[in-house]
């Protein structure tokens, strides 16, 4: 018998910003296993910034999430009951799944995730699973920098960005950070090995990227859009790439963001811009994951970890992205 699990679901599409009845927290039971399944107890949830694109209309890479079904995220868990041999129980699981403290599964789009010598598995989950393949693709397959440019991340104190800054300084680049406060900004330069770090709430952008940048970007690498990603295509480079991983100031707005106004610079400086889902490349997470795991051991790839507690506060914790109020990765610890 496979028991009761807590899950949420989507309740209520949100007119912006998300809201306390966007999603509903319920119980519900968990049948038998049949041949083939699993039961998953879920260890930790990531929360991402494109969950909230799941709940929207948009077109998007994938399905929209529909009022009424289970709200979904990308997960680490145990395999507590198996009748799949591919799935035995004991071993670790992760992938896309309701937000749910256990469920069952046939085991499709799933695959073990290993454990990783000498990292804790909230740190191993924490930058392996989504951070540190999103960044690694990015900056190295896409922005392709080389020794001694400069590259600039936007949301850099993100799950993401601090990942990114810290990537191109084992390149051997100069990294500048964009960020929301003042104490994100020190951390960024004294903590991760940012070369600067600009807060963007603070007087005129470009004119304090200007100066951060004084031989000018080489590699965008765009987390949040609007008039961050405007004002690094204003400073970039002849040749330059710019990164497309996230548009984070649209996803709560109702009306659309302006800009790029500088989006003549893509002819003027002769630039190269791609946008890119990880999703699209677990083929490569095995190459991914050992590059960034043997840096995270060597103390060359430092991380901060947010970790909200309880399937109660799911919600909660999501709503940290859009507010700028979370302290790196933010994860949800069910178990």
């Amino acid at each position: 018998m496979s028991g009761v699990a807590k899950r949420w679901f989507y309740n209520k599409r949100p007119k912006g910003d998300l809201e306390s009845d966007t999603l509903a927290l319920r119980e519900v039971a968990l049948a038998p296993l049949q041949p083939g399944e699993i039961l998953v107890r879920t260890i930790y949830l990531s929360m991402d910034a494109t969950n909230r694109i799941w709940l929207s209309e948009w077109d998007s890479y994938m399905p929209p999430i529909r009022i009424g079904d289970p709200m979904l995220g990308i997960m680490i868990g145990e395999v507590e009951e198996s009748r799949n041999p591919a799935f035995p129980a004991g071993s670790l699981v992760s992938g896309i799944a309701p937000w749910s403290d256990r469920f069952v599964t046939d085991g499709a789009g799933f695959f073990p995730f290993p454990r990783f010598e000498g990292l804790d598995l909230a740190d191993a989950f924490g930058v392996l699973m989504v951070a540190g393949p999103t960044a690694y693709h990015g900056l190295f397959e896409i922005g392709q920098p080389k020794p001694g440019e400069t590259v600039v991340i936007s949301a850099a104190a993100g799950a993401v960005g601090m990942l990114v800054g810290q990537l191109a300084k084992i390149q051997g680049c100069r990294a500048v950070g964009i960020a929301g406060s003042d104490e994100k900004c020190r951390w960024l330069t004294q903590e991760m090995g940012f070369d600067a770090a600009v807060n963007y709430r603070q007087g005129d952008l470009v004119e304090a990227l200007r100066a951060a940048t004084p031989n000018g970007i080489d590699v965008l690498f765009e987390n949040v859009g609007g008039t961050c990603l405007d004002a690094g295509l204003t400073l970039m480079n002849n040749g330059g790439r710019v990164v497309i991983c996230g548009l984070i100031a649209s996803y709560n707005s109702t009306e659309p963001v302006p800009g790029p106004y500088m989006f003549r610079n893509m002819i003027m400086k002769r630039l190269k811009m791609e946008g890119f889902v990880i999703l699209d490349h677990f083929d490569r997470y095995p190459e991914y994951q050992a590059k960034l795991a043997g840096w995270m051991r060597e103390g060359k790839l430092k991380h901060r970890l947010h970790v909200v507690e309880g399937i109660d506060n799911a919600l909660t914790a999501l709503k940290l992205l859009y507010t700028g109020g979370n302290d790196g990765k933010v994860m949800v610890r069910m178990s």
